[in-house]
């Protein structure tokens, strides 16, 4: 699957020249290993509350509380309410411009656009199927919330790689965001000043 993306990373002419598209390659080896979904409906320890809790606050949206989504019922309400804080989704999408913004300046768009389509191309199978197989385990017949809980990982590891790709620390939201699938979470939504979190 991801044979092209590792002879374009042995074909880059000089590897130090290239360190943020490198770091993206190497991200994108990592992505199988993630273990996606796995902590969803447990109990939140501290690594989870004190991440969230970051992502809020670099974000700009201080005053909000990470609310725990218990079931997938509660997913399912959670991530189809209309009362999405737009000033949230808003902020997001300027993080996005701005961060492409960043890495044209490192990069060129055509390896850019390359290394991004890997990225979404590794992580969407690995997601389908780890959401697949546990709305089947469960018993999960709403197939709206399962493509919503694919979308979101598969964006979220986006917005990770643009994070590395415009040479970004780990502190910026985005990675913030990241992490928390990391361990096993699913970040749905800010609705009003709650951060919902499954």
């Amino acid at each position: 699957m991801n044979d092209d993306f590792d002879d374009y990373d042995d074909d880059l002419p000089n590897g130090e020249d290239y360190p943020t598209l490198l770091s993206v390659i190497r991200f994108n080896k990592l992505l199988p290993s993630v273990s996606w979904f796995r902590s969803v409906g447990l109990d939140m320890g501290a690594g989870t509350l004190n991440t969230a809790q970051a992502y809020v606050d670099t974000l700009g949206f201080p005053g909000t509380f990470t609310t725990p989504v218990e079931n997938w019922e509660e997913a399912a309400f959670a991530a189809a309410n209309p009362d999405w804080n737009s000033s949230w989704w808003e902020t997001e999408e300027q993080l996005r411009v701005s961060l492409t913004n960043e890495a044209l300046e490192l990069i060129s768009e055509d390896d850019l656009n390359m290394a991004l389509t890997h990225i979404s191309a590794t992580a969407a199978p690995l997601i389908q199927n780890t959401v697949e197989n546990l709305a089947q385990e469960q018993g999960i017949e709403d197939e709206e919330l399962v493509r919503a809980a694919i979308g979101s990982a598969v964006q979220t590891c986006h917005q990770a790689a643009l994070v590395l790709a415009a040479g970004e620390e780990d502190s910026h939201p985005f990675a913030l965001k990241y992490k928390l699938f990391e361990l096993g979470r699913w970040p749905i939504a800010i609705t009003g000043n709650s951060f919902n979190i499954f």
